[in-house]
């Protein structure tokens, strides 16, 4: 799907053909559409092949008059067991005369925000300046996400305490993994950011530096919380695994508790039930005094059992 933008009035409207100033929004784009894309706008080939490739990592390059910016964007979803993922995708910025094109393969949350009028101070006109905000709530989402697996966690962690069940470790093994993802983006995103700050790929003003490197030091701290969450979580997992390898220590130390515990009457009676020992009170059929002794031997087990601890 094909859609065009422009600012008026510092409103963003959508129109019905390109026009000089104008973003065009491509989403998951049919071979139609490529191929209007390559011919009637004159994209490079080489671009809109890397801008649809879901394993293309972030980079800048320029050819001739256009400019290709690669973002990993965070994308967040619930799958079908309700476990909560989050995970990265590619979109590819294309800068070429007077327009911008945003081309993905899926929608995502800050393209529908910009779209339904939610981002202020967007001057599609103003290309370099529009590109940047668009990067800078690109990198603000990482943050949300991350603040969003903190909390994840954190309640993850309490239902842990209460029982260790394979729902929740799954959940948070996504989370571990999910914070890997976000890092390796991060750090993606910052390399791509610095490139361009150096000015020789897109001419940079004073006002366009200055938005950079707000974007470069958003990304920074996005960078930190991704390291300092991950490690967290990961500390949390062995915790996790140590208290499962306790509880099962726990369970087979009572395991062998009951067993002795029960071996101990059934050792009386097999005495009891031999002919060949002279044992006490054989001769003489006093079988409750017999269990009596026995229940009360199991019971001052059974209690210095509990005292021990």
């Amino acid at each position: 799907m094909i859609s065009y933008y422009k600012t008026v009035q510092n409103h963003l409207v959508e129109c019905n053909t390109p026009e000089p100033g104008s973003w065009v929004s491509v989403v998951d784009p049919t071979a139609q559409e490529r191929k209007m894309l390559i011919e009637e706008f004159g994209l490079d080939s080489d671009f809109i092949k890397s801008a649809l490739d879901e394993e293309e990592s972030s980079r800048v390059e320029r050819e001739d008059t256009q400019t290709l910016i690669i973002i990993d964007t965070a994308v967040s979803e619930i799958e079908k067991n309700d476990t909560l993922v989050f995970y990265t995708m590619p979109m590819s910025i294309i800068i070429k005369d007077q327009l911008v094109f945003t081309i993905s393969l899926r929608n995502n949350k800050v393209i529908e925000d910009l779209i339904d009028g939610r981002l202020r101070n967007i001057q599609t006109s103003f290309r370099t300046q529009f590109v940047l905000r668009l990067i800078m709530q690109l990198t603000s989402t990482y943050l949300v996400y991350l603040k969003q697996i903190d909390k994840a966690s954190n309640t993850l962690e309490r239902e842990l305490r209460k029982a260790v069940k394979n729902k929740q470790l799954l959940q948070m093994m996504e989370l571990e993994k999910s914070l890997v993802y976000f890092s390796t983006s991060l750090k993606s995103n910052d390399a791509t950011m610095n490139k361009i700050l150096r000015g020789k790929l897109m001419k940079l003003y004073e006002d366009d530096q200055d938005l950079l490197e707000d974007v470069l030091i958003e990304l920074k701290q996005a960078e930190e919380m991704a390291s300092i969450y991950s490690s967290i979580l990961a500390n949390m997992v062995d915790a996790c695994s140590s208290v499962i390898s306790n509880n099962v220590n726990i369970v087979m130390w009572q395991l062998t508790i009951v067993t002795i515990i029960l071996a101990i009457p059934t050792m009386v009676f097999s005495f009891y039930g031999m002919n060949t020992l002279d044992l006490p009170f054989a001769e003489h059929t006093w079988f409750p005094t017999v269990v009596s002794i026995v229940a009360t031997l199991l019971t001052a087990l059974i209690l210095l059992k509990y005292k021990k601890k």
